[in-house]
């Protein structure tokens, strides 16, 4: 259940993305690169699990539903913390100046 998960969200970023693809200022080619490689991992693990110890393909267990719910969380976060460090709207860089300069009063 987790490639689900993983797919159908990397599918939706893949269109947010594609549709502001010009004006990109939120950083969601990064997001969809995450998803993606976390959709492919998960592929290929799906897929050697399956061809090596046999059994299903999907689980649809409330762990794998956990498993992915997590794992699209921490693909969020980190885009997130990226948007945080690189600040493509500058917001931050404009707090540091506005408090800089009222520290120099």
């Amino acid at each position: 259940m987790w490639l689900v998960i993983l797919a159908f969200a990397a599918a939706i970023s893949t269109v947010i993305w594609y549709s502001s693809a010009e004006d990109d200022k939120y950083m969601t080619n990064m997001l969809c690169l995450m998803l993606w490689g976390a959709t492919i991992m998960a592929l290929i693990d799906r897929v050697t699990g399956y061809l090596m110890e046999g059994g299903a393909f999907l689980e649809l267990t409330p762990e794998a539903v956990a498993l992915g719910f997590v794992m699209l969380t921490a693909a969020i976060i980190l885009w997130e913390i990226t948007l945080l460090i690189k600040d493509p709207k500058g917001v931050l860089s404009k707090k540091r100046k506005i408090i800089g300069g009222l520290e120099g009063k």
